[in-house]
C-alpha cells in the first residue's frame, strides 16, 4: 500500500505533501520538525500515488486543498 500525506507545521505555517510506502515511519522522520498529519490517501500501486502526489502539489489543487483541510480543524 503506498499513501500520499498532507503535513503542516503550526509552528512555522508550512506545508508538506509527499508520498510513502510506510506512513508510520515517514511520520516518525518527520517528528522533528513537529508536523501534524492532515490528510492522506490509500493506493495500491506506486504509480497511482505518485501521479496523485504531483496532481496536489500543482498550485491551485493544493491552494483548495489547503484551504478546505484547514479550516475543518479552525
Amino acid at each position: 500500500m503506498y499513501y500520499v500525506y498532507l503535513l503542516k507545521n503550526r509552528k512555522f505555517g508550512t506545508t508538506y505533501i509527499g508520498y510513502t510506502n510506510n506512513l508510520k515511519r515517514r511520520l516518525k522522520e518527520h517528528v522533528a520538525k513537529i508536523p501534524d498529519l492532515v490528510y492522506y490517501e490509500a493506493f495500491k500501486s506506486e504509480k497511482d500515488a505518485r501521479k496523485r502526489e504531483r496532481m496536489l502539489k500543482q498550485g491551485q489543487t493544493v491552494r483548495r486543498l489547503k484551504e478546505r483541510l484547514f479550516e475543518s480543524l479552525s
